[in-house]
């Protein structure tokens, strides 16, 4: 079967994201100061060969771990849709 994989990788809420700050900087300059915290991330999808679910979301996990997130800044979260 071939899953729908998607894996969320962000930054590590210890951690400055300056992509983050760099954006929030622009919505307060466009008047949006409502927005308290701006955080950058990667959605990735993933079509994954497998057996089953739990399959994929091991597959899909095993690259997360391996090249999609650096476990020092990074924290990663999966769904299989």
């Amino acid at each position: 079967m071939t899953f729908s994989v998607q894996v969320k990788v962000m930054p590590l809420k210890e951690l400055l994201d300056p992509q983050g700050k760099a954006v929030m900087g622009g919505l307060g300059n466009l008047g949006l100061n409502a927005i308290t915290d701006v955080r950058i991330g990667k959605n990735i999808t993933l079509q994954v060969e497998a057996a089953d679910g739990d399959e994929a979301r091991s597959i899909a996990e095993q690259a997360a771990k391996k090249l999609l997130a650096n476990p020092v800044m990074e924290q990663f979260e999966i769904t299989i849709n």
